[in-house]
């Protein structure tokens, strides 16, 4: 039986013919979800946090066009990364509630195109990052792209411990914004690393719970498939919070923030950690809705503090 024409989902009339700037519009737009815009937001953020608090303010001037050099060549790989990941699971995609409108999981692009774009995108970034910036920022972002998407993806399917091993390079954003503007990693940056590896855990437990029987659908591992799951999102939720809460303040115990910021950052992962006792305890959608909206509201605003706070 024929099939009706679409574009972006939508049925076309018979005879008629979509205007050329409109569906240059509509590829235009996919290409654009393709990058993950809303997560490169949050990226965008850990590693300008990186680099300013990395910079030295001894130092005559605040290097403006190094930072931007920085933030397009991390976006870049960010946004090639984002593509890539699509790519490899635009199958998976397709079989999820969540995912399945994406443009290579609904087919509105083919995969050699998502391929190439991605490609693209993340050699550009690396190559510009190691050009414009520094050798250590540039290995930094390629060791990202290269083990979020050939250890931590792969993983998905086959162990809930993914988790772990994803926010090993999903905390990597404020080391490459340091590494920018200092061109080494001192205590300071691994900091911030510990701060967003121990973010990521509650916010992705969220969303694990939220889509659950997406993520189950799709025969991802994502949690344990029996009672298990129950345990696993409620350590998941807690447990890095709880160590969240002394490494937020230690910025103020190395000289990189003041005690206005340790007592603003403890009221934030104490408000965070409020959240994710909430979900270890009850376990619906609706609260693991309220923790993921603390998780995006938590990091912007922890690293603005820092950023505010800098002595």
């Amino acid at each position: 039986m024929a099939t009706k024409p679409t574009i972006n989902g939508l049925d076309i009339p018979a005879g008629a013919h979509p205007r050329p700037r409109l569906r240059s519009t509509m590829v235009l737009a996919d290409y654009w979800a393709l990058t993950k815009p809303e997560v490169n937001f949050l990226i965008v953020i850990a590693t300008l946090a990186g680099f300013y608090l990395g910079w030295p303010r001894r130092s005559a001037g605040f290097p403006v066009l190094l930072l931007v050099h920085s933030l397009l060549g991390t976006l870049l790989v960010a946004s090639g990364t984002g593509t890539l990941n699509q790519y490899l699971e635009r199958r998976f995609d397709a079989q999820m509630r969540r995912t399945s409108r994406r443009p290579l999981a609904a087919a509105r692009l083919r995969p050699e195109a998502g391929l190439r774009f991605g490609i693209l995108l993340s050699v550009t970034g690396v190559i510009y990052l190691a050009m414009v910036v520094n050798t250590l920022a540039s290995t930094l972002a390629l060791l990202t792209l290269l083990s979020y998407l050939f250890v931590y993806t792969p993983l998905k399917r086959k162990t809930p411990l993914c988790t772990l091993v994803g926010a090993l390079p999903g905390a990597m954003p404020p080391l490459i914004g340091w590494a920018a503007v200092t061109g080494t990693l001192s205590v300071g940056a691994w900091i911030l690393y510990a701060m967003l590896f121990l973010w990521q855990f509650p916010h992705f437990m969220a969303i694990a719970w939220i889509y659950r029987e997406d993520y189950a659908r799709a025969r991802y591992l994502v949690l344990p498939p029996d009672e298990r799951k129950h345990q696993f999102v409620a350590l998941g939720s807690v447990l890095p919070l709880l160590v969240l809460l002394p490494v937020c303040i230690a910025p103020m115990l190395i000289g990189r923030a003041g005690p206005l910021y340790a007592l603003a950052a403890l009221a934030l992962a104490s408000t965070f950690l409020y959240y994710g006792v909430q979900l270890a305890l009850h376990r619906t959608n609706a609260v693991a809705k309220r923790l993921l909206f603390a998780s995006i509201i938590y990091l912007p605003l922890a690293f603005v503090l820092m950023m505010i706070y800098k002595p």
